[in-house]
């Protein structure tokens, strides 16, 4: 798998944990606080967007995560 995919995994399940956790009907409700980390998430990778600048992204390349190639390579 690639960096990119690793991120759109990783920032799902971010937004989807701190959902449950900041919802007051989820059964694993904690605070409505949790919401603000789902607001992170989402800050994160709207500038992710505009700059190609992501933290988890260098995190990857350190673990050795591989970067992706190009969606429609050149023929």
């Amino acid at each position: 798998m690639t960096v990119e995919r690793y991120i759109r995994i990783v920032a799902g399940l971010f937004i989807m944990v701190s959902l449950a956790l900041g919802i007051e009907e989820s059964p694993v409700f904690v605070s409505r606080w949790a919401l603000a980390f789902t607001a992170f998430v989402g800050l994160n990778l709207f500038q992710f967007g505009f700059t190609n600048f992501c933290p988890m992204a260098i995190i990857l390349r350190k673990l050795g995560a591989k970067d992706g190639e190009a969606c429609c390579p050149a023929q």
